[in-house]
């Protein structure tokens, strides 16, 4: 299992310290302009890291776009050489959330497998993986453990598209962030239980209201994807995730106080 160690030295820090802030261009996004928009607007806005989908040539488009280190994803373990190649500087199997409205699922075997054939294929490589939130909470917390013993050095919970929010507001974006926010307390929790200690990225449908929960509930970063690469204009993108960084500060500074 690789190390973060082998991560920029900022980017260490910035999972040591429970302060990770990553922004999703989108794993089925190779809208060029759409991801270099994002990648700007990641770089400028405080992001601690970049997602983009597993394509060399976005991969360097977005290192040079936002000054960030790049993550590429996919869930072709064939694709991530060249990722590295491109400059990436971790890899991410996931996550799934735009397979799921074509009928594609992933069960917890694949994903092992997925885990296990990237290993084999980059084993000094830093590798996020996905847990499907179409798991029961008791089987992502036990496919985490499985997961972290086939070589994933980050996990990563979704779950933004199985929910649909009913209220307004505040209200509202609580409901939508329900799934991933249940499930990263679930796992951190078991996780603490059998005494593992892995970063926890929590992702998908969350906003401004409820990354702070997401740290709350054991996370050690956030990943926002649809918040900002929905959007079709650089100055909302910037002011969404500049929004982000300030509640994760907010968070943190009231936390340390405590």
């Amino acid at each position: 299992m690789a190390s973060l160690r082998h991560l920029p030295t900022a980017l260490q820090k910035s999972f040591e310290h429970r302060r990770v802030l990553k922004v999703i261009a989108g794993l089925g996004n190779f809208d060029s302009v759409s991801v270099e928009m994002v990648s700007r607007a990641a770089g400028s806005g405080g992001a601690d890291l970049l997602d983009v989908a597993c394509r060399p040539d976005l991969i360097e488009m977005a290192i040079l776009a936002s000054g960030l280190p790049v993550c590429a994803s996919a869930v072709e373990p064939a694709l991530f050489p060249q990722a590295i190649e491109a400059g990436a500087s971790m890899i991410e199997i996931g996550n799934y959330d735009s397979f799921y409205p074509k009928g594609r699922f992933f069960s917890a075997s694949e994903v092992i497998d997925l885990t296990l054939q990237t290993r084999k294929l980059l084993p000094h490589v830093v590798m996020s993986v996905t847990v499907p939130h179409v798991l029961p909470l008791d089987q992502q917390a036990q496919l985490t453990v499985d997961l972290v013993e086939a070589g994933a050095d980050i996990i990563q919970t979704e779950g933004g598209t199985s929910s649909r929010a009913l209220s307004a507001g505040a209200l509202g974006m609580i409901e939508k962030a329900a799934p991933t926010l249940a499930a990263v307390s679930t796992i951190s929790e078991h996780l603490h239980k059998e005494e593992i200690n892995v970063p926890l990225l929590c992702a998908s449908g969350l906003s401004s209201i409820t990354v702070p929960m997401a740290f709350a509930a054991g996370a050690s970063g956030v990943g926002v994807g649809s918040a900002v690469n929905r959007l079709n204009d650089s100055i909302a993108m910037l002011a969404v995730i500049r929004r982000l960084r300030e509640a994760m500060f907010s968070f943190q500074s009231q936390y340390e106080s405590i």
